[in-house]
């Protein structure tokens, strides 16, 4: 294979380095592009412009292949726990007890949030989105603790991932918390880092907490299974925003931003949203499965398909199989869970979806248990952020540890061109 491509312009020929990945992706390296040729490229949406080269994730949307850090998600969904896969992100390797038992000590020291904290989430009104309220009380952390990581530490490194992975989970818990009129909680540090983040959201003032074993099995699941996916918007924001060396907090603010859109994280509440409206018109699954074939119709099935993969979502398979248990285990009746078995069941036996790949995918598997959990419908996107938070964490670290530069994207101008000022009354 030769390991040049060469690009022909204008009777010129320029040759460019193919560099080649460990799964044998090939890319054609162009940073010396521009002062070469005077050229860039455009590519909108980055669809086809590798933005860095990374030791975290692999991703295969043709064949369905996810792995982190090597390892494939039905394994690590299977065999792990969420705090395993966050360390085995993170640092690039799977912990042995010794340093699992010490991260997640680590971790419970640093679970306390300031209570200043409190004054600005009480600043919020109850009808504020859940993910402005995580974005700006993450953000609020930097106030709390200034000094900038020194990248060049491992100690001071490792001492701001441990504070992030505390902290997160109480600032997600007082969000859902202060949506439904609950006192803060804190947690108890004789609990494992999940079963903590569900006693944190759920326990009521009056009850003892009771352990739901399903419950928690498939909120670690959920979290495995969102704590990373290679270059997506929120990941390539913590990593440009970063690229500036603004800090770990500041940068995973940003991230949670770019979550937020309906387009990203914001699919699985889109999908619930989907299925309430299905709900108020009659609850005809046939109806609407019918819709979203006719390309003059509005209608979009949310949940379905995916952007990346084009065969089926790894993802997805693992989760409907909780799905199915937490609706057996709790014996939910509610019309708008039905209403998704419904659109699930047609989805794949009808041959226009099954022809064209639009299977159910992670989103509509993630929505459905949210909401049979009892998490409120705009408190689904907060728990993708909980579960993407590791993936985030690895990424930034990678990026400051490679010592990558800015990101600085290029542009085609297609503006005016050079104009006369005119004076105030001549326009």
């Amino acid at each position: 294979m030769s390991n040049t491509a060469t690009i022909e312009f204008e009777g010129k020929k320029y040759d460019f380095p193919v560099i080649q990945g460990s799964e044998d992706e090939l890319a054609i390296d162009i940073k010396t592009l521009r002062g070469t040729t005077g050229m860039v490229t455009i590519d909108p949406g980055y669809k086809n412009t590798g933005s860095c080269e990374s030791a975290i994730t692999f991703l295969d949307g043709e064949k369905g292949i996810l792995r982190y850090r090597g390892y494939a998600i039905e394994d690590l969904a299977e065999k792990a726990d969420f705090l395993e896969v966050a360390y085995l992100l993170i640092f690039g390797e799977l912990p042995n007890s010794e340093q699992l038992s010490k991260f997640h000590t680590d971790i419970k020291a640093e679970s306390h949030v300031d209570e200043e904290m409190k004054k600005i989430l009480d600043g919020f009104p109850k009808s504020a989105h859940p993910m402005g309220v995580l974005s700006s009380l993450t953000s609020a952390l930097v106030a709390f603790n200034p000094s900038s990581v020194d990248v060049s530490s491992e100690e001071a490194m490792y001492n701001s991932i441990v504070r992030i992975l505390a902290k997160f989970p109480v600032l997600v818990a007082w969000t859902m918390r202060k949506k439904m009129g609950l006192p803060l909680d804190y947690g108890d540090d004789s609990l494992g880092y999940v079963e903590n983040i569900h006693k944190m959201m759920f326990k009521r003032p009056n009850k003892e907490y009771a352990k739901d074993t399903i419950a928690i099995d498939a909120l670690d699941k959920l979290l495995i299974l969102h704590a990373d996916h290679e270059q997506n918007c929120s990941t390539s924001t913590v990593r440009i925003v970063g690229s500036s060396h603004a800090g770990l907090f500041a940068s995973l603010s940003a991230g949670i931003s770019a979550l937020w859109g309906p387009l990203h994280g914001g699919a699985n509440q889109a999908v619930l949203e989907m299925l309430q409206a299905i709900q108020d018109d009659g609850g005809d699954t046939k109806k609407y499965m019918a819709k979203a074939k006719d390309k003059e119709d509005p209608f979009r099935l949310m949940g379905f398909g995916h952007r990346v993969y084009k065969n089926f979502d790894p993802r997805a398979r693992i989760i409907k199989k909780s799905a199915d248990q937490v609706l057996g285990a709790l014996g939910i009746e509610d019309p708008i869970l039905e209403i998704a078995k419904g659109l699930e069941k047609e989805a794949l036996e009808d041959q226009y979806f099954v022809d064209r790949k639009l299977y159910p995918n992670v989103d509509f598997y993630s929505g459905i248990i949210y909401r049979a959990l009892g998490i409120p419908v705009d408190m689904f996107t907060v728990m993708f952020a909980l579960g993407r938070l590791p993936g985030w964490i690895a990424q930034w670290r990678e990026m400051r540890l490679r010592k990558e530069p800015i990101g600085r994207p290029r542009q085609i101008y297609i503006g005016e061109n050079h104009r006369d000022f005119p004076s105030l009354e001549k326009r």
